[in-house]
């Protein structure tokens, strides 16, 4: 068991104006899954993200990653762990405007003891020949996969991804998902993914679908397909 996610509460807002977003979540992935977090908005998944990446903290319960559970860490170990062990791509892409794509990556490998070759990443991203573009010279599209880069430079054992393709048009999605199942073949990273997007749990070695902060269902897919197969 790789990652344990055991009892997991967490509630915004005081007294009447308590709202709970996440009443009790128990779950493990394996090593080397490909897992989707799948519910509407407001289910508490990108919450549950946070919290399982040490940038939110639980009411109670605890998330255990290869056997060390990060509420036991102070703020420097903690900070360190997210350093070493963790991934994060999220809907909006946070690159460095005055930087070029080359250098935005390198961001990402240099807080990592055991990075990826930056231009192998770049040439896997196909981003090779724009490496000394800044951001705003690239389409959507390419401004994520330069966060994509960015975050798996790191070689990082969990990449979390908080609605990867969430601002992009059908096909680009569609690119982003397959370098996305790349990485997870290449490297043998743990992938979490938030997603409302339905289709996409047919990727996923593991579906986990949320609504009003529980689980309603969780199972392995038995029928997994390529993300080059994927319709909606």
């Amino acid at each position: 068991m790789f990652i344990e996610i055991s009892g997991i509460k967490k509630s915004f807002g005081e007294a009447e104006n308590k709202t709970e977003v996440l009443k009790g979540i128990d779950l493990t992935i394996e090593k080397g899954e490909i897992c989707v977090l799948l519910g509407p908005s407001g289910s508490g998944k990108s919450t549950l993200l946070n919290i399982i990446g040490g940038i939110d903290n639980a009411d109670s319960g605890y998330i255990s990653i290869s056997g060390e559970k990060t509420a036991d860490m102070n703020e420097k170990a903690l900070s360190l762990y997210r350093r070493k062990h963790l991934g994060y791509i999220f809907q909006m892409y946070n690159l460095i405007p005055n930087l070029n794509i080359k250098e935005n990556v390198e961001v990402g490998a240099y807080l990592s003891e055991n990075p990826l070759d930056v231009d192998e990443i770049l040439k896997t991203l196909g981003l090779y020949e724009h490496r000394h573009k800044l951001p705003n010279q690239l389409s959507g599209g390419q401004q994520q996969r330069t966060a994509i880069g960015r975050a798996i430079v790191k070689n990082p054992d969990i990449l979390l991804c908080d609605e990867p393709t969430g601002a992009l048009d059908y096909n680009t999605s569609k690119e982003i998902l397959r370098l996305i199942e790349d990485v997870n073949k290449k490297y043998g990273n743990t992938i979490i993914m938030v997603t409302h997007n339905d289709a996409i749990k047919n990727m996923a070695d593991r579906v986990v679908t949320l609504r009003d902060g529980m689980i309603r269902k969780n199972y392995i897919n038995e029928n997994k397909i390529s993300a080059t197969e994927l319709d909606w």
